[in-house]
Formats: structure tokens, C-alpha cells, sequence
């Protein structure tokens, strides 16, 4: 049962009227196929038009989408023998960030990621996707890990941003991210970060500091949440999307400004539509990317990594 978007009401509403004349069919003797047919290709055509024209704000919509592909659905997915490694060795072990030995065809990857949950009781167990300082300590031992190991790294972000709490300021919130985002840098193997839904603040670059750093269609990624940034510089949270519009969150933008360097097309409807053909087309997107980084060699890599950063914004 797909959930609808406000902006989607109008293909609900056709999609109710097609399983309501599905159901006459079923149990009647009137052949309505034909209207059926017709119905089905108006609501295609109608979600296609739709998504072809969303808004900044109405990507931030899909992005956030309570059904839309997380880090355990593409680790189900995209990647076989997964082997999840615990705890930072300094406090404990966050669940908002995941990340183990994997294998993306036939190549071994340190795959790390964040997992938001997808019903009230994960999400409460995963803290939302928010990552806590440990979660990022966990994120640098596990890339120095790779880097020993000469394995590659793929990291999936889906977060809100960092956890704000009191505790995790008293753990050294800042510094983790920081030290997390120079882990990245800093590695002798290829990276490749994806932000697959929300891409928020410094929890998301912590994770994201990599030589490619792809998109997929719908998602977003921004220093602060349209809310946020609303509520600084408007006072109120309701001038979200004007926000959005302004900090170009969109991958389409952020295509343009060279701050992401690909963009993963997706299902027409968003990735929580098809959850397969959307980790499908992300699997050969990370594996044609890999194709290409692990002929460089850790020095070129880190050059790359430095350049790309600098280059943003500029023109």
C-alpha cells in the first residue's frame, strides 16, 4: 500500500477509482477493462508530469518519504555477505550508523551508511538516523580498517543531521564529526558516497567527503533543514519551502554548483515506487564508479579528493 504525498492527491485519487473498477470487474459480468486500460495510462502519464516538475520542497517531500528505499534495504538488496562491526572502542555502539565487511558483486567494500528505521519502534532503536558522536568513531575505525585492508569504501547517507542532544555534545559531537569527515580524506582507497534521501548538515558530509559523491534523483542535500533555515531567517517554519528553493538542495542543482559529481536516476515516482529497480540502477552506478577509481593510485585519490572540495563555488 503506497503512501501518498500531498502533491500527489490527484494520482491517489485516480488510483482509488482504477482499484474500485478492479474490484466491479471481478465480481461482474460487464467487461471494463478498456476503461481500466485508459484510467491506468492517464494516472502514468499524470505521476510522470508530476514528478518531472517537483518543487525543491516536494523533492524534500520524497526524500523523506516513510517507505523510500533505507541502508538495510539496500544492504538486502545491492550487497551480499554483509558482516556488521560494532562499537567505536571508546563508548558504545550507534545504531544510526551502521557499517560492516560486504560484497557489491564480486567486490569486497567497506559498506557504511546511516538507518533511519521504517516503523515506530526501529526508528526509535536507529535514533532516527541522527548519528551520535560513537556512530562516527565507529565510521573512522572502519575506514582505517579498509584502509589496511585496501578495500574500497561505499557509504549510503540518509540523515536529518547529527544528533543535537545534550549527551552528545558532552561525548564530543563536533570533534567526531570532524575527525570523521578528515577519516575520509585521508584514505588510501576508494571512496564512493551516496546520499540516497536526506543529506543534512555535518552528519551527512562526515560521511560524504569522498572523490565521487553521487545522488539519487529525489533526495537532497543541505547545510540545515528547510525548516531550520526558515525558522532563522523567516521566524517561522512555514516558509520551508521558499527555503528550499533558495538553498538548492536538489541533486539537479547540486549537479550544476559541482558539489555532487552524478545523479542516479530513479523510478518515475520516487524510489519507495520500485525499491528494486532503484537499488538495481544504484548498484551499477557505484560499480561503474569503482570500475574507474581502483585504477588510481592513494596518492592521486587524496589529490582528488582535495581538488574536488576546493572547486566547489567557484564561478
Amino acid at each position: 500500500m503506497i503512501s501518498y504525498l500531498e502533491f500527489e492527491k490527484p494520482v491517489a485519487a485516480l488510483e482509488a477509482r482504477i482499484a474500485e473498477l478492479r474490484q466491479t470487474a471481478a465480481g461482474g459480468d460487464v467487461d471494463i477493462s478498456a476503461e481500466i486500460r485508459r484510467l491506468e495510462m492517464k494516472s502514468a502519464d499524470l505521476l510522470a508530469a508530476t514528478y518531472k516538475a517537483l518543487t525543491p520542497w516536494q523533492k524534500t517531500q520524497v526524500a523523506r518519504h516513510p517507505m523510500r528505499p533505507h541502508f538495510v534495504d539496500y544492504v538486502a538488496q545491492m550487497f551480499t555477505d554483509f558482516m556488521p562491526l560494532g562499537g567505536d572502542r571508546y563508548f558504545g555502539d550507534d545504531q544510526a550508523i551502521i557499517g560492516g565487511f560486504a560484497r557489491l558483486g564480486n567486490r569486497r567494500v567497506m559498506l557504511i551508511g546511516h538507518e533511519k528505521g521504517n516503523d515506530t519502534q526501529s526508528r526509535i532503536k536507529h535514533n532516527f538516523g541522527m548519528g551520535k558522536p560513537e556512530g562516527y568513531r565507529k565510521a573512522i575505525r572502519l575506514m582505517e580498517l579498509a584502509g589496511r585492508f585496501g578495500l574500497p569504501v561505499v557509504t549510503l547517507v540518509d540523515t536529518s543531521g547529527a544528533f543535537p542532544g545534550v549527551e552528545a555534545e558532552e561525548r564530543g559531537q563536533a570533534e567526531a564529526i570532524a575527525r570523521s569527515t578528515q577519516a575520509c580524506l585521508a584514505l588510501p582507497v576508494p571512496m564512493v558516497a551516496v546520499i540516497v534521501g536526506e543529506g543534512g548538515s555535518g552528519g551527512a558530509v562526515a560521511l560524504a567527503s569522498a572523490e565521487r559523491v553521487l545522488m539519487m534523483e529525489h533526495a537532497v542535500y543541505s547545510v540545515i533543514s528547510p525548516e531550520g533555515c526558515a525558522s532563522i531567517l523567516w521566524r517561522t517554519a512555514e516558509k520551508a519551502a521558499d527555503a528550499a528553493e533558495a538553498m538548492k538542495v536538489t541533486a539537479q542543482d547540486l549537479l550544476a554548483l559541482g558539489v555532487i559529481d552524478r545523479i542516479v536516476k530513479e523510478p518515475v515516482g520516487g524510489a519507495h515506487r520500485d525499491p528494486v529497480l532503484a537499488t538495481s540502477a544504484l548498484a551499477k552506478a557505484i560499480e561503474e564508479e569503482l570500475d574507474s577509481l581502483t585504477k588510481l593510485s592513494p596518492e592521486k585519490l587524496r589529490v582528488m579528493r582535495e581538488e574536488r572540495f576546493l572547486r566547489i563555488g567557484e564561478g
